[in-house]
């Protein structure tokens, strides 16, 4: 896809990317995210992310609320373990809008105690909401120990506690700490020229004050291999396995990308879910996941199953890695797995803000964006025995974390 670059003088990037369509897609994203946070602050980005819609120098809660819902936009923001993100999907007249209120949310926000208390009320409900859900909150709890004692452990929700003692002064410290204009893009996909794109970006960008200070993340190391139980009153067992893995800059990451949709990634047609789900209907749900960070990643394997058939399910996962490893994959099965991820990556394409979000992404990771055709030829050129080589390193039965919610025995 045409993309253009243009870089503001404070070190904020402007992506354009041109479409045809009446709808246009916007996003602002910064390379900080809750690993970047200090000690017992846990929760802090995200915290963040939440009162900058809260009051800014000129506009109320309110105002800001509605500046693109009354032209019946959709306004949204997210935080990662190393992402802060803003976006929004609105009509084609409305960028000037949509820019304005991006500059106004994350450099003019004012953080009034009085909100900052209310949006802790409202963070600790989504905090004992997320642990209601014990299927999204082994995942937390799971990385918890995978990346123990670092802050890519952290729950990007933070604590009950570290919520509670959240300071105005932390909020200011984190952004000037973290929010590096260098490592700013604003990304707009929409029917626009790139002269008006660089017009308004610099319009309402260009005066942001330069900030780039030294970037101070520690690389995590690499604990002994642990299986924990934790017991709670739920009706099913879930559990997770997993590892660390490679990085978004380790030249592995194709190949364990494609190994992680053939064996338990999207669709029905993995090897997990045909396995443990289809031909023993075990478990409802079971699938792999495979996150690239900066200087790690995750590759995890979850399912939630009866407590009774937990240990078949354990024993049939081991048993699908072994026959992968005892008999890697040959060059039609191989080809048949690249010709289902190219697919489902080209389709992934029609998702316009998920598309813009992933480009901006790809700058701040790549200072680059690579075209659909150079994605498939980087995974077209796994070969057979990449795959047998990644699988031998990361999906070694020995050194996999276990992680399980067990139902409390009546």
């Amino acid at each position: 896809m045409e993309y253009n670059v243009h870089t503001l003088p404070n070190g904020i990037r402007l992506l354009h990317v041109p479409s045809a369509s009446a709808i246009s897609h916007a996003c602002i994203i910064i390379n900080t995210g809750s690993r970047d946070e200090p000690e017992n602050k846990a929760g802090l980005a995200h915290f963040i992310e939440h009162l900058i819609f809260k009051r800014t120098e000129k506009r109320s809660t309110n105002q800001i609320l509605n500046r693109l819902e009354s032209v019946g936009a959709d306004l949204n923001a997210y935080t990662t373990k190393e992402y802060t993100c803003v976006h929004a999907s609105f009509l084609n007249p409305y960028l000037d809008r949509t820019l304005d209120l991006f500059n106004d949310i994350m450099f003019h926000s004012t953080f009034p105690e009085e909100e900052m208390d209310k949006e802790k009320s409202v963070i600790l409900d989504e905090i004992s909401s997320y642990l209601d859900q014990p299927e999204e909150a082994i995942n937390d709890d799971f990385e918890d120990m995978l990346f123990a004692g670092h802050a890519l452990g952290n729950n990007i929700l933070g604590t009950t506690e570290s919520v509670q003692n959240f300071t105005r002064e932390d909020v200011i410290n984190f952004r000037k700490a973290n929010y590096r204009t260098n490592e700013i893009v604003v990304a707009v996909l929409g029917n626009y020229t790139l002269n008006s794109v660089i017009t308004k970006g610099s319009k309402y960008f260009a005066d942001v004050e330069e900030n780039n200070p030294d970037k101070k993340r520690i690389k995590p190391g690499i604990l002994p291999q642990s299986n924990t139980t934790i017991y709670k009153p739920i009706m099913q067992a879930h559990c997770i396995l997993g590892t660390q893995a490679y990085s978004t800059y380790q030249s592995q990451k194709v190949p364990l990308m494609l190994l992680n949709n053939y064996f338990g990634g999207n669709g029905m047609s993995s090897v997990l879910n045909l396995q443990i789900r289809e031909k023993y209907g075990i478990a409802y749900t079971i699938e792999s996941n495979f996150s690239p960070l900066h200087d790690t990643g995750i590759f995890s394997i979850y399912f939630g199953t009866d407590k009774e058939k937990q240990t078949k399910a354990l024993s049939l996962i081991f048993k699908e890695i072994r026959k992968l490893k005892e008999k890697p994959l040959n060059e039609l099965q191989l080809q048949k797995a690249k010709n289902k991820f190219i697919g489902q990556i080209a389709l992934g394409e029609e998702n316009r803000i998920g598309l813009i979000i992933s480009m901006a992404k790809s700058l701040i990771d790549h200072d680059k964006i690579d075209p659909l055709e150079t994605v498939f030829e980087k995974i077209n050129a796994v070969t057979t025995t990449q795959m047998a080589d990644v699988v031998h390193e990361v999906l070694d039965i020995d050194q996999l974390n276990i992680f399980t919610f067990c139902p409390i025995e009546e």
